[in-house]
């Protein structure tokens, strides 16, 4: 199967490389360190341990924010090389990170082939490889096997639908899977359901991602944002996909009460689908501002988050937040940031990637769970009419997400086990 899936990886080759030099007509980082890609890197790295960490874009290299500073410390011989597949994830490394020098170095991982793969694992000698969430990679997985190097899959999730994808796949999945040293899972559920897949070392130890802490420029930005939005009441849509937008903004407008002066601030996840937002707010006869351009007053309809790495700022502007990707079936995104700043958090049907803090969120009173984009708004002007049911809320989030808190001790502690 393995044989199969890297053959499979050369044939798809051209077509990757075509839809990365596509993609850089938008966002031009696609089409930088092309080389390391292939596994074709520069000068050979001085002899300190390094630590492998993989974080594909931008939520996991966020994610792993405690981790590294963590590990950062109590490593003080080492070097972080953290690596990943999506310029933005890159980019956010660089502005969470540069201030360590060259005790954290970047790289994106190169394509899962065994030759690719290689000259990865020849060229830097990591330590260990830890992998975020859900980055498993067969190949990669293989490799470090055959050069001695330890592999840990930390903050892991595991939803019944991946799952169900990965057995689909057979061997190759389970074979990486046993070939994992250790896994530290975010729940007792995803822990059941990855050891269904063969790996043998599983534990609990919560997510990282309540240890995140606000960075305080985030917050002096939040700050300056919402003086500009004044006394707006403001419901924030975070992380939206594709097709939200479209319902949130219809059912925006066809809200019968409206709070008076209500802004919505849309902040779609992918950066390359800011004009295509912009147009939709425009085609529906609503005013529009731009973070990017933003005026000394937002008098606007729609504030457009078209900004990178802001989320923290966004949460800490707005009176209530909606967590994008569960009004689709696509899984849904991170709410803990919200809660951790003590705001009321809303969210659709489809949360499977994070059911678990999800549902807790919503037993604590932290969170409300909608049907669709008319609930969602409808629910949004109840909160922004109502300051002490809104209060209410914002303590019970910001109550959860400190219960959650700890992941990192625990994660650091398994890690050190198995990192020479």
């Amino acid at each position: 199967m393995r044989v199969l899936y890297s053959l499979m990886w050369w044939l798809a080759l051209p077509l990757v490389l075509g839809r990365l030099w596509w993609r850089g007509r938008r966002e031009p980082g696609y089409r930088t360190h092309l080389g390391e890609r292939l596994g074709f890197y520069g000068r050979r790295l001085d002899k300190r341990p390094t630590i492998m960490v993989h974080a594909v874009s931008v939520g996991e290299t966020r994610a792993a924010e405690p981790l590294i500073e963590a590990l950062l410390a109590a490593r003080p011989d080492a070097r972080i090389l953290l690596t990943h597949m999506t310029p933005t994830g890159r980019a956010t490394g660089k502005a969470l990170f540069g201030k360590h020098g060259d005790r954290v170095i970047q790289s994106f991982l190169p394509y899962d082939t065994g030759f690719m793969v290689g000259r990865f694992l020849r060229h830097f000698e990591p330590a260990v490889c830890i992998l975020m969430e859900t980055e498993v990679w067969p190949n990669l997985i293989h490799g470090c096997a055959r050069h001695g190097v330890p592999v840990a899959l930390v903050n892991a999730r595991l939803s019944e639908k991946s799952l169900r994808r990965g057995r689909k796949i057979g061997a190759l999945m389970t074979d990486a899977a046993r070939a994992i040293t250790l896994v530290a899972a975010q729940t007792d559920a995803d822990a059941g359901r990855i050891a269904s897949l063969g790996a043998a070392k599983v534990a609990v130890t919560g997510s990282i991602k309540f240890d995140v802490v606000p960075p305080q420029a985030a917050l002096d930005t939040g700050a300056m944002l919402r003086a500009r939005f004044a006394d707006r009441p403001v419901l924030l849509c975070a992380s939206t996909r594709e097709g939200e937008e479209a319902l949130i903004l219809d059912a925006y407008k066809a809200l019968d009460r409206r709070p008076a002066n209500m802004l919505l601030v849309l902040v779609p996840r992918h950066p390359q689908r800011f004009d295509e937002v912009a147009r939709m707010v425009e085609e529906r006869g609503l005013s529009l501002a731009h973070r990017s351009k933003l005026p000394e007053h937002v008098d606007t309809d729609v504030l457009l988050g078209d900004s990178m790495g802001e989320m923290f700022a966004y949460y800490a502007a707005c009176d209530c937040a909606f967590i994008g990707g569960s009004l689709l079936p696509l899984g849904g995104q991170n709410l803990i940031e919200a809660c951790a700043l003590g705001r009321p958090v809303l969210v659709g049907e489809h949360t499977f990637n994070f059911l678990q803090a999800t549902e807790e969120a919503v037993a604590a009173g932290a969170a409300l769970r909608v049907p669709d984009a008319p609930a969602l708004l409808r629910a949004a002007a109840g909160l922004l009419d109502d300051d002490g049911r809104r209060a209410a809320m914002g303590a019970h989030a910001q109550a959860f997400a400190a219960r959650h808190r700890g992941a990192t001790v625990r994660t650091v502690e398994l890690l050190q086990q198995i990192i020479a």
